[in-house]
């Protein structure tokens, strides 16, 4: 796992971490906020609550007495009436009901209900939920977003897709050729090739006549077979590359052999520069089945059992 997947991976851990988290506070919010389901007055009858409103001291408001000029002249004979609260409590900010006595000081319950400011409310439940989502949401867009473009990005410098040096020609050469004459490829993983030898002698003889895929007597083979995409062992017995995964088989310099594969080993466009070579991993070149063929193959047995109907 690269080190781009591996980020992915924790940043997407941390996402899903953060959610379930305020997910938790939210809930244990929520088990003591007032005026919700699971709030301490829901375990309260409803007497019991109008009866402890009703000891709380309520605010009075004194009225003027009436004029003198309207008090009737039978004033004196009538009985003292004192102020009484109003039984019932009052809803919004209607002042309670009280008997109209002139010359004397009604008190009446008022009930004040002040609204809070967003500032003061806070973030509720509801919004605190669509935020959160909405975070995660983006977060989930963003990793997402970052893993397509690290895929999609083609990679201008190093690793697969750019010019890659694999070497002096010289040292290449002596590589895979031998002391006694056979051939040992050299794999580049960076490249996903395989250096083979290639004679200049053979390259005017050949299908890739004229093609830029031989440089200083070498050429550079795709790993992948044709056939299904499985990367191609090299067999040392037979000398050729050979499939384990359906049979198909090429000589070693990538010219198709025998099995399902529809043409020879893709291989990649090769140049010299200052005595190195240089395969570059972004031009792949495709070619169909050789008719005559430049090497022998097989040279010694197969190391694959599977054999097919075209190989003789």
């Amino acid at each position: 796992m690269s080190a781009l997947q591996l980020l992915i991976v924790a940043l997407a851990g941390v996402a899903v971490a953060g959610v379930l988290g305020a997910f938790v506070i939210a809930y244990r919010r929520s088990e003591a906020a007032p005026g919700t389901s699971r709030s301490w007055r829901s375990g309260v009858s409803r007497e019991t609550r109008k009866a402890d409103r009703s000891d709380l001291p309520s605010p009075v408001v004194a009225r003027r007495p009436a004029p003198a000029d309207e008090v009737p002249e039978a004033a004196d004979d009538m009985p003292d009436v004192r102020a009484e609260a109003v039984p019932e409590e009052p809803s919004g900010e209607e002042e309670a009901a009280v008997p109209s006595v002139p010359g004397a000081v009604q008190a009446v319950e008022v009930m004040r209900v002040e609204e809070l400011s967003p500032q003061e409310a806070g973030v509720n439940r509801r919004q605190f939920f669509t935020r959160a989502l909405g975070i995660t949401f983006g977060a989930f867009l963003g990793l997402n977003g970052v893993s397509y473009l690290a895929f999609l990005w083609p990679r201008l410098s190093g690793g697969f897709g750019s010019d890659i040096d694999v070497g002096a020609v010289a040292d290449i050469q002596a590589e895979v050729i031998q002391g006694d004459g056979s051939i040992l490829p050299k794999f580049v993983p960076e490249a996903r090739a395989y250096i083979v030898p290639f004679a200049e002698s053979d390259l005017s003889r050949s299908q890739f006549e004229g093609m830029p895929v031989v440089v200083g007597g070498l050429s550079a083979l795709f790993q992948r077979c044709v056939h299904l995409g499985c990367r191609v062992p090299w067999c040392e017995t037979s000398q050729g590359f050979e499939c384990p995964c359906h049979g198909s088989k090429y000589n070693y310099t990538g010219e198709y052999e025998a099995g399902p594969a529809p043409r020879n080993l893709d291989r990649f466009e090769v140049l010299e520069e200052d005595g190195r070579m240089i395969v570059k991993t972004g031009t792949i070149l495709q070619t169909p089945r050789a008719v005559a063929k430049t090497v022998p193959y097989p040279q010694g047995p197969s190391c694959i059992a599977l054999t097919t109907a075209d190989e003789v």
